[in-house]
């Protein structure tokens, strides 16, 4: 599994000119699900995720978590964060899951995240996006559950 997470001030995903998820200081995720993920690795990258302390204390320091901050969450699945460039200039995604199992993985993520913060915001599984943003920093940490 892998998590795109950026820090932003404000992160908004429509659909056909409608706004489906919107959020103001937080993190926009990208969603990965791999065929081999399992609830226990989805488990393993909301705490590190939501544990993240990359929100600036008085000091300037990044010492804030989500929660410290009183951080919201948009969530975005993207299977192409799965794309194999190493043959060709054509990505393969075949180490990409199932779209049957990502998706379940992906309302796994969004169900857990419901749980421990109060503003969950998310896009649709397999819909064409338009996600923007304006990354706080910018800031962004990438989250792979190989590594």
């Amino acid at each position: 599994m892998r998590f795109v997470i950026q820090r932003v001030t404000k992160g908004e995903v429509r659909i056909e000119e409608k706004t489906i998820g919107k959020i103001g200081k937080g993190f926009v995720v990208l969603i990965g699900v791999s065929g081999s993920d399992t609830k226990e690795t989805a488990d393993k990258m909301i705490k590190k995720m939501l544990g993240l302390r990359i929100f600036e204390d008085e000091q300037g320091k990044t010492n804030l978590s989500l929660d410290s901050v009183k951080g919201e969450l948009l969530l975005i699945s993207q299977f192409t964060l799965y794309a194999n460039c190493k043959k060709g200039n054509r990505p393969s995604f075949i180490e990409a899951g199932a779209p049957d199992m990502a998706s379940e993985m992906y309302e796994y993520v969004i169900a857990k995240c419901k749980e421990q913060v109060p503003v969950v915001e998310r896009g649709e599984f397999g819909a064409d996006m338009k996600v923007s943003l304006v990354n706080d920093g910018p800031f962004t940490i990438i989250l792979d559950s190989e590594s």
